[in-house]
């Protein structure tokens, strides 16, 4: 057995400075189910895998370290079907998250794309196949 025999993509762990803020935002605005859920580690399940926040700092394996201001960590791409990315845009709108740009055609990607961000300044984009 080695690297090689890798063949899922099962967690992330988003680290996180306000755990309420973020779990509430992929609670409640993103509807993402709850999977677990314990005082420092909140798990969501998203299709076949989990997105997991847990606080940002000391824990047992080392210290993450601060997080600049208005730096992302990651950039997070959930698949829709074509015509759910603008509907998602105007559920986003309508709840006051703020969009970095709204639906756009990107053709040399055959993907339609949606941005914007969580509490924890990562980039989201929600996009289409077509």
């Amino acid at each position: 057995m080695s690297l090689r025999d890798i063949r899922n993509f099962d967690y992330t762990v988003l680290l996180c400075s306000n755990m309420q803020e973020t779990c509430a935002f992929y609670r409640d605005i993103m509807r993402f189910p709850v999977e677990t859920e314990r005082e420092n580690w909140v798990s969501f399940r998203v299709g076949a895998t989990l997105l997991t926040l847990r606080p940002r700092g000391v824990w047992s394996v080392c210290d993450d370290g601060a997080r600049p201001p208005g730096s992302a960590a990651v950039q997070l791409a959930f698949r829709v079907p074509p015509p759910a990315v603008d509907a998602c845009h105007q559920e986003l709108v309508d709840k006051g998250v703020e969009i970095l740009r709204g639906p756009t055609d990107l053709p040399d990607w055959r993907h339609r794309t949606l941005f914007f961000r969580d509490p924890e300044d990562n980039i989201i984009e929600i996009y289409a196949e077509y």
